[in-house]
């Protein structure tokens, strides 16, 4: 369970602020909702309060676990075992739906591996765009950090 003024992270669009807790009443039921506002683009997203685990909605990463998260963006891997990029793209958009961040930093691994090798085409560059934003606010958010010195930490594992 939220509390209004929790953080709560939304699989692909991000960290969020439980703002407020509303009933409404739909076909004679009353159902009780979270009122999430997304940090970066001020999107307000309702979501039923017992449907919270389906979609995915979860507590900030916690601080111990972060370490795990740069271990993995650090990782050698081999991008490239998934031939076509409609195929990778598939697999990269299903784990950022999946909102774990430690899928969210494999996406942005492998996409920063590939455009070391070659240009990224203009999908692979929204996604990574994603992955990265998604990764640098929950970080600096769980961190207390400003989400400039996480970027400096990821270029410093990528350059």
């Amino acid at each position: 369970m939220f509390k209004v003024g929790d953080l709560a992270v939304y699989p692909t669009q991000g960290v969020g602020v439980i703002e407020e807790i509303e009933s409404r009443e739909y076909s004679g039921h009353s159902q009780k909702f979270y009122v999430l506002r997304i940090v970066d683009s001020d999107m307000r997203i309702m979501i039923p309060v017992g449907n919270v685990r389906n979609v995915g909605m979860r507590r900030l990463i916690d601080q111990k676990h972060i370490t795990n998260i740069f271990d993995a963006l650090a990782e050698p891997n081999d991008p490239g075992k998934i031939a076509s990029w409609s195929r990778r793209q598939r697999e990269y958009n299903d784990k950022l739906k999946t909102g774990d961040l430690l899928e969210v930093a494999e996406v942005l691994r492998d996409l920063y591996q590939i455009s070391s090798g070659k240009e990224l085409s203009y999908g692979e560059k929204k996604v990574l765009e994603q992955a990265r934003k998604l990764l640098v606010t929950e970080v600096a958010l769980a961190e207390g950090e400003k989400e400039d010195k996480v970027v400096k930490r990821l270029e410093n594992i990528f350059h």
